[in-house]
């Protein structure tokens, strides 16, 4: 096996390349989720059935993510995550053109499969960097898909303000974003795929590694999606609060995720993974206490922005760890992100069976109870931080380990 020198620039280069690929990509899911009314009403479905058309989304992302690592080895990072990125972000187009339920399930389908291939590409490359580079970044990676997709919903409110068509305002941001995301494409690395190693199933189950650490970021999604999709529900029907009040608290929630993101590598870098994702499950544990115990509005959406920060950085550094746990990258990621789109598929759907059957405060309990398995099953990311290479000289080369 020989070596590949990178110049310590160009791995800079290539990291600002991929933060522009994950921007892209959470603005496609901003302007999508900003239409969803407009998509029902198009395709003349009721609540019930857009929520089964909606998880045809995760389903398609489930299904799809093996596939990425046999499509980054079969033609190497760059061309795979331009092409990968190129398909999520046409695909925007699909959902808005369903005129039924049959056709949105299959466009669903479709948008998903793409997101989660384009998912898997893009955390697989900077895990390479980071690994490269000697610090942590995919924290702040993920912030920037959180900075994406405000700034997608944002031009999707005020798409829908104005009153647009949503398959002429999701042709424009196609467009737009399909054109920025190839451009960035350019400067990631162009890592070439492994001749002399075996090239990875195009399906296949995540590894045992893959699966220790998915349960950590199973936690994380699970509380995740809980509050994104209950929060403002909770304080509406709990606490009795108006309406602008319980939607500024799921607001709330997302900013703080963001901001954490931002600067968790900083934490990460100093603390390591193990304790920073057991000092986040410990505000997360708060947090959840503050909401199910607090009768306080106010009280209450501290406890979810408390739950956000503890959360906020521990998907990323499951990507992370799962990177750096075995010889297949994309496939361990791959693993990892089957268990937590998961996650956020079976969470919104629990939290709502459990609120049926007793009550609100009952689910976030549960919550309570995952955020609190983040203290007691963080060790599975010490082995990420033990491999964790020295931060090189600013002017040195770095180099990978390639055929």
């Amino acid at each position: 096996m020989s070596e590949v020198v990178y110049d310590r620039r160009e791995v800079k280069r290539a990291r600002y390349a991929v933060a522009a690929v994950f921007a892209v990509h959470g603005a496609v899911t901003g302007s999508f989720a900003t239409r969803v009314p407009w998509i029902q009403e198009h395709a003349h479905v009721a609540a019930g059935w857009l929520g089964f058309a909606l998880a045809f989304g995760a389903f398609g992302a489930s299904c799809s993510m093996p596939l990425a690592g046999w499509i980054t080895h079969r033609f190497g990072s760059r061309t795979a995550l331009r092409g990968l990125i190129a398909l999520w972000t046409m695909s925007l187009i699909l959902p808005s053109l369903a005129p039924n339920l049959i056709t949105l399930c299959l466009a669903m389908f479709t948008y998903g499969a793409s997101a989660g291939m384009a998912d898997v590409a893009m955390n697989a490359l900077g895990v390479e960097i980071e690994r490269l580079l000697g610090k942590s970044i995919l924290s702040g990676l993920h912030g920037m898909w959180s900075a994406g997709a405000l700034i997608g919903s944002a031009g999707g409110t005020l798409a829908a303000h104005l009153g647009s068509d949503a398959r002429v305002h999701h042709l424009i941001a196609a467009a737009v974003l399909t054109v920025l995301g190839v451009t960035a494409c350019h400067w990631v690395l162009d890592i070439p795929p492994g001749v002399e190693e075996e090239a990875p199933p195009r399906f296949t189950l995540p590894p045992k590694s893959a699966l220790l650490i998915g349960a950590v970021g199973f936690c994380a999604v699970f509380a995740e999606g809980a509050s994104l999709d209950w929060s403002a529900v909770f304080l509406k029907d709990q606490l009795g609060t108006s309406a602008g009040l319980a939607a500024a608290s799921t607001t709330g929630f997302m900013l703080t995720m963001a901001v954490a993101r931002m600067v968790g590598d900083g934490v990460v870098n100093r603390f390591g993974s193990v304790r920073t994702v057991r000092a986040g499950g410990v505000l997360s544990v708060f947090g959840g206490l503050l909401i199910v115990l607090a009768e306080n509005p106010a009280l209450t959406m501290i406890g979810f922005a408390l739950l956000g920060l503890g959360i906020a950085v521990v998907v990323p550094l499951c990507f992370a760890a799962a990177g750096r746990s075995g010889p297949n990258p994309s496939q361990a990621i791959a693993g990892v992100a089957t268990i937590t789109y998961t996650s956020g598929l079976v969470a919104p759907s629990l939290i709502g069976g459990v609120a049926q059957a007793t009550s609100l405060v009952v689910s976030f309990c549960l919550v309570t109870v995952l955020a609190g398995g983040l203290v007691v099953f963080a060790g599975v990311l010490r082995a990420g931080d033990r491999d964790r290479p020295k931060v090189s000289p600013p002017s040195a080369a770095v180099s990978g380990p390639r055929p």
